[in-house]
């Protein structure tokens, strides 16, 4: 008998996130990697925990979440206006692009440069999905 999902579980799962126009945002399958969970970490919402509650290895299912409940909103204080002159002339920042920045305790944190506006450069360190209403299909793989 397999076991089923509750609030201490360990879980491996593939999944599929698309956006509300139905374009795919991200998926575990493009690589074959599926994401490794822990229940009731913080890692994820209680809603999308909700979701995985009481499904089994092989199990399958379809849910959408509203903002809050997949990556939050839009945080303000996620913005950052940098100097254009920080950029090296063969890494200009141009509008669209990603680029790691690295933080004071050494870790690497992806931003979106979202414009450059004279010697201005404007850096969203929000989820890039943070703000969009998702539809997540999850397998669940294995429940230790």
């Amino acid at each position: 008998m397999s076991t089923a999902i509750g609030s201490n579980s360990s879980v491996i799962f593939h999944f599929d996130i698309k956006l509300s126009d139905g374009s795919a945002a991200e998926s575990t399958r493009v690589h074959n990697k599926p994401a490794k969970l822990q229940m009731g970490d913080g890692s994820i919402s209680a809603a999308f925990e909700a979701q995985l509650t009481g499904l089994k290895a092989g199990d399958k299912k379809t849910f959408t979440l509203a903002p809050q409940d997949a990556y939050g909103m839009p945080n303000p204080d996620n913005i950052y206006y940098v100097d254009r002159s920080k950029f090296s002339a063969d890494a200009p920042a141009k509008a669209g692009m990603i680029i790691g920045f690295t933080m004071p305790d050494g870790s690497e944190m992806p931003g979106l440069v979202r414009e450059v506006v004279g010697e201005s450069v404007t850096i969203d360190f929000n989820h890039p999905l943070a703000g969009q209403t998702l539809t997540f299909s999850v397998e669940i793989v294995q429940v230790n």
